[in-house]
């Protein structure tokens, strides 16, 4: 999902391209009456998807199974994307992981689907499955397995080796997806084809025939819902799938930067592109910036949020609902964590991406700002059959003033509701403008507001203004203010409009049999107004929460952007297996961090979810269903406000928990560097002793020194170089390739003869290491390398070998001694390379540092031997340092306490790196002079929270003066009184004897 910002001029001109539309409708036409042999569920037309007849605005999240291992934080997260409105949640399957042994596939542990399925079912919200073969997604070879670098021929085109390769993986995940189609009970209601296959190495383009075989393929694995692609603009690639799309990433990731714009970055010109090349769609999606991510030496997920906060989402959402977009699939909704091995070597462990929903879980503002935007459209059916009306002439359009972009949206089947979306022309700028808006409405043209004044837009903002729109009885005429949510309880319609603070807003509203007044009814807002022809006209100002009366049958609540954030609609489930997905039974709840779901029962309604302190609610619900109210299983006093809605008060209490304070504790360490001792054998390496390889990098050297030609893929990579002197040597020069930010450290024999810190811009780097003496003619020697690998590379571009960049050594020679031989080459990563021995966290989580190789990382291993030491007082030299701990936990129920390993960054030995392992999962790694990460959040579930855990960590002093962590904390990062659903600790597989550990 790189270079997403790539700016097409061209489409500018292609609009209404009328003959080639009509066209494609023919086409579609086709295709669906095809699909619809197959099944009739998940239907499309022009405007929207539909699934059983219904139309769908399909609001959707992604978030990556594999980035959160344990599998029962699953529901958690999808239960907070569900109450943020959302109906829908977008997911990659990383196939690196699941087949990391050509012909061998497991769904062990983490990597089973099946749970990830079963959440979104008990959360009530539908999947887009992406299961690629490619996916990008910042993870190692864009998750193409490491075995695809010893793989011959192009990947990503019709080659026949690379169509052989992907076979067993397509048919193994296509087939689980198929099980878990909507067609056979189950949440997926599309799948996607390939990954943003857009741009290709020249001379090759795109492959028609890849493209189509694909697609055979994968619906021979059962799969019959609609395939999508998404291109990764508006370009025209791949539109043989039933539902074309595309992604736009318009803030683009300069996260150092945030709250800089262009002038020019909204992207207007969108619409055209669907317009040119699926006209007879929906207009979809499926990839559009939820955030950012952030690569190593940068500027931490902190800014990336900011980049992409609560401004981003208001100016760049709303000029997508201006391009009647009905499909939107935000990337990322939440990140989550590159834990072992996952990462590219782009970015770094957390893949927090600034999202909606943070690493840890919890909520940020911007989450709160999506949820008005939700619940609008989850309300506002005239939407689902617009059509923009004016775009690219929206400068100056309705209001007179050339600052703003106004877009009319209208609902061109009922011919009544419109939507008018105004945004600043410049979106760079911070500047007020004052507006009024010129509309055409059912009571005639008028300019707003009537009563007096004029509207406010604040730089980086956009508002969406109304005309005509129904909510229950009621027609709102107009409203300047946003329009949040409605529902009709017991005959009543309660209707939330919402505007920032102090602004001032203007709403008309039309009442068939009821003679509207309008009178302030609980809050302290003033309001003014006035009878036109049986419409009352209703000004504010949007200052707390105001309720007014408009008459008997109509209460409207006007708020403050911070109150409509406190409000939530939950929906009581129905019946049948999708009666969580039913949005019909809207309960609307003022009040709460969190607000998870709502339930009936004999009358009483139990509402569940998180508090962060002593709240208060306002609860509007039938009467019949409210007769009682419990929060989190506890009644609660109830009192009936003036305006017939309950109010309650929960009171809460945080228990203070006991956590280690890690510096204190008892550690050991031993060395996990060995193989510079002079007694050290190599005898079981691997002979690194291939003359050729079928990557497509020559390398130079007499055998082939690329790890992944002896299946060894990731982390820690150790090379040993067996060779006699002939006297003349005075170094030892190595050209080393491990991806952005690696390093490598180099011993001749037991002397430590200088590393390659690393930089967060080398992918490899050559250097040269002076010998500390003369060697003697014909004397035996070992040179030992360390180096870091930091993943395959994405290969974006398809057609090309970029993924296949190789990890090792590319080249090496002894400086005035070319005759000089290396006798052996051996070469050791992960225990076991693609037969992996830990098979329950999988083949990315451990490196080939002798300490991984020999488990000392899992709970269990017996470290009573080992000298005492902590990773605080840290080692003199050079070298690798293996430090172990445990530590008990006994975390109350009912609570949500996530939790971080957190450091300081080291000014006194600056180069260092670190591997955090919590209970054998690698959940951290650190390199103290590029960062920036100093935090890593560990979830409960890896984190034992009821009882012993074990904390190994790995230390890797770059430099002779050795290294040392300045402080390692666990720090609480959030405390919540919580209804989340139980956890359950993934497998902590303890320490067995590893029979072929070397």
């Amino acid at each position: 999902m790189n270079l997403k910002c790539l700016q097409l001029s061209f489409y500018f001109l292609n609009l209404l391209l009328v003959l080639f539309a009509s066209g494609n409708q023919t086409r579609s036409v086709s295709k669906q009456d095809k699909l619809t042999r197959l099944q009739d569920i998940v239907t499309w037309d022009e405007y929207s998807l539909m699934i059983n007849g219904t139309r769908l605005m399909l609001f959707s999240g992604e978030v990556h199974p594999y980035r959160m291992p344990v599998q029962s934080l699953h529901l958690d997260i999808f239960q907070k994307i569900k109450s943020m409105g959302f109906n829908a949640v977008s997911f990659y399957v990383f196939w690196g992981i699941l087949e990391p042994k050509r012909g061998t596939i497991s769904f062990e542990g983490f990597r089973d689907l099946q749970p990830f399925f079963d959440a979104a079912m008990e959360a009530g919200l539908y999947l887009i499955a992406r299961p690629g073969p490619y996916i990008n997604a910042e993870t190692s070879g864009g998750g193409f397995p490491g075995w695809g670098t010893t793989t011959a021929g192009l990947w990503r085109t019709s080659n026949t080796t690379y169509i052989e390769a992907y076979q067993q993986y397509i048919k193994a995940v296509g087939s689980k997806i198929a099980q878990n189609q909507v067609t056979n009970g189950g949440p997926v209601i599309l799948v996607q084809a390939e990954n943003e296959y857009s741009g290709f190495q020249p001379p090759f383009g795109e492959d028609l025939e890849y493209e189509s075989r694909l697609m055979s393929d994968l619906r021979a694995t059962g799969i019959n819902v609609p395939i999508t692609t998404n291109d990764a603009w508006p370009g025209g690639h791949y539109t043989t799938v039933d539902i074309y799309g595309y992604d736009s990433y318009p803030n683009g990731f300069d996260c150092a930067n945030p709250t800089i714009w262009k002038e020019d970055a909204v992207p207007e010109w969108l619409w055209g592109g669907h317009e040119q090349y699926n006209p007879q769609d929906l207009n979809a999606v499926y990839e559009f910036q939820g955030g950012a991510f952030d690569g190593w030496g940068g500027s931490g997920y902190a800014h990336c949020a900011l980049l992409t906060g609560t401004a981003f989402e208001r100016v760049f959402y709303k000029n997508q609902f201006a391009m009647s977009t009905t499909l939107l699939n935000l990337y990322m909704v939440y990140g989550g964590t590159n834990w072992g091995g996952i990462a590219h070597p782009g970015v770094y462990t957390s893949y927090d991406y600034g999202a909606a929903i943070a690493e840890d879980r919890t909520l940020r503002e911007k989450y709160y700002e999506l949820k008005l935007q939700a619940y609008f459209l989850a309300v506002s059916p005239a939407y689902l059959t617009s059509r923009p009306m004016n775009i690219y002439a929206t400068q100056g359009a309705f209001t007179k003033n050339q600052a703003l972009k106004t877009t009319q949206v209208l609902d061109v089947i009922g011919n009544k509701t419109a939507f008018y979306v105004v945004r600043q022309a410049d979106a760079s700028t911070d500047a007020i403008q004052s507006y009024r808006l010129n509309l055409s409405t059912s009571i005639g043209q008028l300019s707003l507001p009537l009563l007096n004044g004029s509207l406010t837009l604040h730089g980086k903002d956009s508002k969406i203004h109304v005309t005509d729109y129904p909510a229950g009885s009621t027609i709102l005429v107009y409203s300047t203010s946003e329009i949040l949510t409605w529902a009709t309880v017991d005959g009543r319609d309660i209707i939330f409009i919402y505007g920032d603070q102090g602004e001032r807003h203007e709403t008309a509203f039309k009442i068939n049999g009821d003679n509207p007044t309008g009178r302030v009814v609980a809050g302290t807002g003033n309001i003014k107004t006035q009878l036109v022809n049986d419409v009352l006209i209703v000004q504010y100002e949007t200052t707390g929460q105001t309720v007014v009366e408009i008459s008997p049958r109509v209460f409207v609540y006007i708020l403050d952007r911070v109150n409509a954030y406190q409000t939530w609609v939950l929906h009581l489930p129905t019946t049948g297996p999708f009666s969580k997905f039913d949005n019909h039974n809207p309960v609307i709840i003022k009040g709460g961090y969190l607000l998870r779901s709502a339930n009936t029962s004999g009358g009483n309604l139990a509402i569940t979810g998180d508090l962060n302190s002593t709240t208060s609610f306002e609860i509007i619900a039938p009467a019949a269903v409210s007769k009682s109210i419990s929060i989190n299983g506890v009644k609660v006093l109830t009192k009936k406000t003036t305006h017939n809605t309950l109010v309650a008060e929960q009171s809460i209490s945080l228990p203070t928990v006991a956590l280690p304070h890690l510096a204190t504790l008892k550690w050991r360490r031993a060395s996990s560097l060995p193989e510079i001792r002079p007694t050290y054998s190599d005898i079981k390496w691997t002979s690194a002793n291939h003359n050729t390889t079928v990557n497509p990098t020559t390398p130079p050297t007499p055998v082939v020194l690329y790890a992944g030609d002896y299946g060894y893929h990731t982390g820690n990579i150790l090379w040993r170089a067996h060779f006699n002197a002939t006297g003349s040597e005075t170094g030892f020069t190595a050209d080393i390739w491990g991806g952005s930010a690696f390093g490598y450290s180099v011993w001749l024999d037991s002397i430590f003869i200088g590393s390659w810190e690393g930089d967060a811009i080398h992918a490899n780097y050559e250097r040269t290491f002076a010998f500390p003496k003369k060697l003697e003619q014909e004397s035996s020697h070992v040179l030992t390398i360390l180096q870091d690998h930091m993943g395959y590379e994405e290969d974006w571009t398809a057609a090309s070998d970029f993924f296949k960049i190789p990890r090792g050594i590319m080249n090496y020679s002894f400086p005035n001694s070319p005759d000089t031989t290396v006798n052996v080459w051996k070469v050791a990563g992960n225990l076991g390379g693609e037969d992996y021995v830990d098979t329950v966290r999988g083949p990315l989580n451990e490196g080939g540092l002798y300490g991984e190789r020999q488990g000392w990382h899992l709970p269990g291993f017996d470290d009573t031997k080992w000298e005492s030491g902590s990773p605080i007082d840290g080692m003199s030299t050079a070298g690798v340092m293996f430090y172990r701990t445990t530590f008990p936990l006994n975390i109350p129920d009912g609570v949500d306490y996530p939790m971080a390993l957190v450091i300081a960054n080291s000014t006194i030995n600056p180069h260092f790196r670190a591997q955090f392992y919590v209970n054998g999962y690698q959940f951290g790694k650190y390199i103290n002079h590029i960062g920036p990460q100093k935090s890593f959040p560990v979830p409960q579930g890896i984190l034992n929270y009821k009882g012993i855990n074990t904390l190994a960590v790995s230390l890797w002093a770059v430099q002779d003066t050795g290294a040392r962590l300045d402080t390692l904390e666990l720090l609480i990062t959030a405390k919540l009184k919580s209804a989340m659903p139980p956890v359950v600790n993934q497998p902590l597989t303890a320490w067995s004897l590893r029979p072929n550990a070397f």
